[in-house]
């Protein structure tokens, strides 16, 4: 059965997405009804199909000028190793995806990046996608380890910034307000621009806030406002209350997403985005998260790719590095996915990704 166009959070929905959050636990928000809201209110068309109750998968229509796809993050959700359901669920999709009159299919299932899962994809005669879609690379925190063991598992390095900024007072906050969106997009952008990456929009941020409503907040890490006299004598240039970075978290089911971030210059010298971290930590464990997805780093080995930068930070943290599966494509129109597959190929390369 699949749900179109009059919105996708209605009883139906929601109370089938609670019943695949407990049959797939390894679900993320990508795939939650939110999310298809916040497509929607951005006029993309989302689908949602159950397979006849074989899974689930949320399904977006996106009208790229190289041509029409369907994606499909962090999914679609079905027992992968069960032959016949996944077979029905790629007939469901491939039947969708001409009704939309696209020219591929693209979905990031939430297998693990192991030779007997990509042979899986092989065989249902899917091709690897030259583009990602949602990190294929990631550092996990399990949330159910005191927050003892969590510290005492950081690289020695990162523990020390942690415990150093708190010793200087860096105040970290959590807030969902409208204003508090539109100063993480700004300084986002300015973010952007010193280190080469593309953005989300103001629309797309003020959307993701509307959709998630309840389970989205942007995290701020501030100078001291009550003048720390450890922090005086170390940082006597910067004022009190000063933004040194942010950062938006987004939960979904057992997981939470540190899905965006952005800083200021004082983050190169102060130790704000370790003090945010740490508290988001805090925060997503007593709120009953089963586990943290700190959201992309670089593949082992690959110095000049966008997340190298990152990595070496957020590996610090402890936690399993966790590898998927990468974006698969099932064709649906052969001489257009040959224009696409040129285009995003010359793109990744462009963008070193």
């Amino acid at each position: 059965m699949a749900t179109e166009e009059l919105g996708v959070i209605n009883e139906e929905n929601t109370n089938k997405w609670k019943k695949i959050l407990e049959k797939y636990p390894e679900a993320n928000f990508l795939q939650s009804p939110e999310y298809g809201r916040m497509n929607e209110k951005l006029g993309c068309k989302v689908i949602i199909d159950d397979f006849e109750g074989l899974g689930w998968a949320l399904m977006i229509v996106r009208n790229a000028k190289r041509g029409r796809y369907l994606e499909i993050p962090c999914g679609p959700l079905i027992d992968w190793n069960d032959t016949a359901a996944r077979k029905k669920a790629l007939a469901q999709i491939a039947k969708i995806g001409k009704a939309e009159k696209c020219v591929f299919a693209r979905m990031r299932p939430q297998l693990a990046a192991t030779d007997k899962n990509l042979k899986i994809l092989e065989t249902l005669g899917m091709k690897k996608s030259p583009m990602h879609l949602a990190a294929e690379h990631t550092v996990m925190l399990d949330l159910t380890k005191s927050l003892d063991t969590i510290l005492a598992e950081m690289r020695r390095q990162t523990r020390y910034e942690v415990r150093q900024s708190e010793k200087i007072g860096i105040e970290v906050t959590s807030d969902d307000s409208e204003e508090k969106f539109r100063e993480f997009h700004k300084c986002q952008v300015e973010t952007a621009k010193r280190q080469g990456f593309v953005p989300p929009s103001l629309e797309v941020l003020m959307a993701e806030r509307e959709a998630f409503a309840g389970n989205i907040k942007i995290y701020t890490a501030t100078a001291p406002k009550n003048n720390n006299a450890t922090f005086v004598a170390k940082y006597p240039d910067i004022k009190n209350g000063e933004v040194i970075a942010y950062g938006m978290i987004v939960g979904g089911g057992k997981e939470a997403d540190y899905y965006e971030a952005a800083s200021t210059l004082l983050n190169r010298r102060v130790p704000g985005a370790y003090a945010l971290l740490w508290q988001a930590i805090k925060d997503l464990k007593e709120a009953g998260y089963e586990r943290f997805n700190l959201w992309g780093i670089a593949p082992a080995g690959q110095t000049q790719h966008r997340y190298a930068g990152v990595t070496t930070f957020k590996t610090g943290f402890g936690g399993e590095i966790v590898e998927f599966v990468p974006a698969h494509d099932l064709v649906l129109s052969r001489l257009g996915y040959l224009k696409d597959y040129v285009v995003e190929t010359a793109r990744k390369k462009k963008r070193h990704l």
